[in-house]
């Protein structure tokens, strides 16, 4: 187990930003990450758990505190049940899933960060969530001090939320287990438009796995969704804000408010989020508050690819991120009465 002192955060986050933690600690098994975890409990010292590092803001002043980063490794494959270690990288094992002939998680292909923050955020993309073929989750409880094994059905899954992000300093994951499919080299029933339409199929047909998931990574590489250093686009959290989640009110007069600000013939987007709940699309809603592809004029912007993306351009600092997010938060409630809601952790720093 390795430790470091007065340690940098930026270069492990796909923001590149933060400043440092009193002490960092890299573990490369489950028995090092309860250990650290532990040790840090006894001592009442804060604890901050890094994985891939591609949904954090971590603020300019750094951790005061113990940052755990999870470098354990483990993909074992029985049949079409998955194990992944918490640290494993998410998109390596998408492929090598693919590479199986199976299906279930391809249409998440270039998602960045770690297996194990899957479950936390439910993570979702294209027309599948994690959520769909996660049997259970194996984690450190730092209320009981045990090791326990969490089915599916406790796991509290919804849109981009879980037990695990509602309960931040109880669980550790540390490891993840799915049940895919074997289809016969084919992927799972297309759910989602674009992807369909990028493949010329409809919605509900199969297409070989491996086209599916290379499809996604292009549609994904179009928005900057995929890293790439050399790719400012790219050093972001992907999406930042979530997709609100509107009662069936809330949307009336939201879209009385769009048609008010729009004219009569717009119609935003709506999808079925629940009974009487309706979902919109925040890219639709910062796109037509007047925050387009590239606004910005200082070293914190929106991407040039994506609206729902937002960037360090490269000599940016936690604070000039969080006030374009304020920026565009505030801007999109004025124009439209819908509140944004951040997608990635803030830590020593909030909206």
């Amino acid at each position: 187990m390795q430790e470091l002192h007065d340690a940098p955060l930026a270069p492990l986050t796909t923001f590149r930003l933060g400043g440092p933690a009193t002490r960092l600690v890299t573990a490369t098994t489950d028995d090092e990450v309860i250990a650290a975890v532990r040790a840090a409990d006894e001592a009442g010292t804060p604890l901050l758990i890094i994985g891939g590092g591609s949904n954090l803001v971590i603020g300019d002043k750094g951790f005061d505190g113990t940052a755990l980063r999870l470098a354990t490794r483990g993909f074992a494959l029985d049949g079409t049940d998955l194990t992944l270690a918490a640290g494993e990288n998410w998109s390596e094992a998408v492929a090598r899933t693919v590479e199986a002939g199976l299906a279930g998680v391809e249409c998440l292909a270039g998602i960045p960060g770690s297996a194990g923050a899957t479950p936390i955020q439910n993570v979702g993309a294209y027309g599948q969530e994690v959520s769909a073929t996660i049997t259970e989750v194996v984690a450190y409880d730092r209320r009981t001090g045990e090791t326990v094994t969490i089915p599916n059905e406790e796991c509290g899954f919804s849109y981009r939320h879980s037990r695990f992000k509602q309960h931040p300093d109880r669980f550790v994951v540390l490891r993840v287990r799915f049940a895919l499919e074997d289809a016969g080299g084919l992927s799972a029933p297309l759910k989602y438009a674009e992807t369909a339409r990028a493949l010329g199929v409809d919605a509900g047909d199969r297409v070989p796995a491996a086209v599916a998931r290379e499809t996604v990574l292009a549609l994904r590489a179009g928005k900057g969704m995929v890293l790439d250093a050399e790719d400012h686009d790219t050093w972001s959290a992907g999406s930042f804000f979530t997709n609100p989640i509107l009662t069936e009110a809330e949307h009336a007069a939201f879209v009385q408010r769009v048609q008010d600000r729009l004219g009569p013939d717009v119609a935003p987007p709506a999808f079925p989020a629940g009974e009487g709940l309706v979902k919109t699309s925040a890219a639709w809603l910062i796109d037509r508050a007047g925050f387009t592809k590239g606004y910005g004029s200082g070293p914190a912007r929106i991407s040039t690819k994506h609206t729902l993306a937002l960037t360090n351009r490269g000599r940016a600092t936690t604070e000039d991120l969080l006030a374009l997010a304020r920026e565009v938060r505030d801007g999109v409630h004025a124009a439209f009465g819908v509140t944004l809601v951040n997608e990635p952790v803030t830590v020593g720093v909030s909206l």
